[in-house]
């Protein structure tokens, strides 16, 4: 990032979402709800998994790191979105731009890959169940999650390489609230259609694979699960059902902008703050929602909070 660029062009302009001062007030409301939801969201699920022992297990451990990762995509794009609702001129720097386009792709990549190793833990716990505490020990969940986060680093670094020296001289302005990387290249002072297919080729590669993986798993283990008891049925559905909801959440837009993009405008905007705002608060919602141990340790995690402030204040 400090090597020097070609381009005469050190900052870009953001479009944002519309024109309408009313309609940035409203989404300036939605936004700030929905991060501070996220935000909330999620820092609760790692906090409730890390302090109950009852949790202690590899899918919530997993699913701890899937919330740091949905917290950290959506601390890359929407404060800056949220401040740039009241600027009429909306900027962001050269630099700026190129960091954002690593992280976003960093964590999205991350948890791609997050979301295939959650598929196969659900498949060791249903379908081999008597060498689950054996193949899914503590040591391997944790290679599983920095070999999440060492594809997502990969990924984002070999998108950076691809647009990094792009000449920048003329047009600067992103028809987004963020730097979206389909969108930059188009600002490039060149021909950038082979550039295009090798960019979407590599997340497109990345995102199919591991879409095509997770659909291999869930029909594979709801196969499975057929010949089990009718509790263990229900138990293994409403599981895999919230990952199935989350796998079509994450991959459908991903799908949309990079091995289908439509390019119109208006849909990718939405494609956009779905993939970037909405999942991020989606994701722990359906989780938590969907699981009964994770609604019991809130509620004791609530307990004990009001249980020490009431002591505290009897104390004091």
């Amino acid at each position: 990032m400090d090597r020097v660029n070609f381009s005469v062009v050190s900052e870009f302009v953001l479009l944002g979402l519309t024109d309408s001062r009313e309609f940035q007030i409203c989404l300036f409301l939605l936004f700030s709800v929905i991060y501070l939801a996220t935000v909330s969201g999620n820092i609760l699920i790692m906090t409730t998994i890390i302090t109950d022992s009852r949790l202690h297990s590899p899918m919530y451990f997993l699913l701890a790191n899937l919330s740091f990762v949905d917290l950290w995509l959506s601390s890359v794009t929407i404060p800056k979105a949220i401040i740039d609702f009241f600027k009429d001129r909306k900027t962001i720097s050269f630099e700026t731009c190129m960091w954002q386009v690593v992280f976003v792709h960093f964590a999205g990549g991350g948890e791609m890959v997050l979301l295939v190793i959650m598929a196969y833990d659900r498949y060791v716990a249903i379908c081999k169940p008597l060498h689950y505490t054996i193949i899914m020990n503590q040591h391997r969940c944790i290679c599983f999650v920095v070999i999440s986060w060492v594809i997502g680093l990969i990924h984002s670094i070999s998108q950076l390489v691809l647009i990094v020296d792009l000449p920048f001289c003329g047009p600067r302005e992103i028809d987004s609230f963020f730097c979206d990387l389909p969108l930059v290249i188009e600002l490039a002072c060149t021909d950038t259609y082979i550039l295009g297919i090798l960019v979407n080729a590599d997340s497109g590669f990345l995102a199919s694979t591991c879409f095509i993986l997770l659909l291999i798993s869930y029909t594979y283990i709801l196969f499975t699960v057929r010949h089990h008891s009718t509790e263990g049925i229900y138990k293994a559905l409403s599981t895999c059902t919230a990952h199935i909801i989350v796998v079509v959440i994450f991959f459908v837009p991903c799908i949309f902008i990079y091995l289908c993009p439509l390019n119109i405008p208006s849909v990718d905007k939405f494609l956009a703050v779905f993939y970037a705002v909405f999942t991020p608060l989606l994701n722990p919602a359906i989780y938590t929602l969907r699981n009964k141990e994770m609604k019991a340790a809130m509620k004791r995690l609530r307990s004990q909070y009001v249980n020490s402030r009431e002591n505290l204040r009897n104390f004091s």
